[in-house]
C-alpha cells in the first residue's frame, strides 16, 4: 500500500485524513452526476451509511456493488428471497435487514416511477450559491433536502430522511459543499463535468445518523 503523503493542496477538512477520503473528495465528491441507477446507487449507499462512518462505506463499496448487481434498478428489483439471504450473509457489505429490504423496495419505487429518478431529484436543486467558509457552515440539512425526502417518502421510499436527501444532494453535484479554501474547482453553471457511473458512491461530512 502507497505511503499516505501531505501534497500541500488545501481540502475540505473532512478529506484529510485518509488516501481514500482524498481520492473520493478530489474526483467525485460535488461532480455533476445523471443516470437513474448511478443516482440510485448513492440513494442506497447513503441508506447503508446511517449510524456508520462514512469511510467504511467507501471500503466496502466494491462488494456492494457486486453484491446489488452494480446497482441496476431492473436487476435489484427482482431480488427475492433467496437474495435477501444472500445478502444477509455476504461480509463484504452492512448485514442490515432493514438497510437491504429498502434497498430491495426502493429499486421498485424507482422502477415504476412516471419519470426517472434522476429528473424526479434533480428538480429539487437548488440555486448556486456561494461556498461555505468553514465546515461550520455546511448545513446538514436545508428546505430542499427537507422537501426531496418528502417527495421521495410520498412516493414510497425509505430511509430517505432530510439528512439522506442533502448528503445525496451533495454528492450527485446538486450543491457544491466544498470550502472557499479547496482546491476543487468549481464547476461552472451550465456545464458537465460529471464523473462516470462506474467511479460514484455518495458522500457525507462527518458520522450523521438518520
Amino acid at each position: 500500500m502507497s505511503e499516505f503523503v501531505d501534497d500541500g493542496l488545501v481540502r475540505c477538512d473532512w478529506a484529510t485524513g485518509s488516501q481514500l477520503y482524498r481520492d473520493y473528495h478530489d474526483h467525485e465528491w460535488g461532480k455533476t452526476l445523471h443516470g437513474d441507477d448511478a443516482m440510485f446507487e448513492r440513494l442506497c449507499l447513503e441508506a447503508f451509511q446511517s449510524g456508520l462512518s462514512w469511510i467504511t462505506i467507501l471500503r466496502k463499496r466494491p462488494a456492494f456493488r457486486a453484491a446489488f448487481a452494480g446497482f441496476e434498478i431492473a436487476k435489484v428489483a427482482e431480488f427475492d428471497d433467496t437474495d435477501r439471504a444472500r445478502l444477509l450473509a455476504d461480509a463484504g457489505i452492512v448485514r442490515n435487514r432493514a438497510k437491504i429490504d429498502a434497498a430491495i423496495a426502493n429499486a421498485r419505487v424507482a422502477r415504476d416511477l412516471p419519470i426517472g429518478l434522476d429528473e424526479l431529484v434533480w428538480s429539487f436543486a437548488p440555486e448556486p450559491r456561494p461556498r461555505p467558509a468553514t465546515i461550520a457552515d455546511v448545513p446538514a440539512t436545508t428546505p430542499e433536502s427537507i422537501a426531496l425526502a418528502k417527495e421521495l417518502k410520498r412516493r414510497g421510499f425509505a430511509f430517505v430522511g432530510p439528512t439522506t436527501a442533502y448528503a445525496l444532494m451533495q454528492a450527485s453535484g446538486m450543491v457544491d459543499d466544498h470550502l472557499a479554501v479547496c482546491w476543487v474547482q468549481a464547476v461552472p453553471k451550465g456545464t458537465d463535468s460529471g464523473v462516470r457511473f462506474a467511479t460514484q458512491v455518495s458522500a457525507r461530512v462527518g458520522n450523521r445518523e438518520e
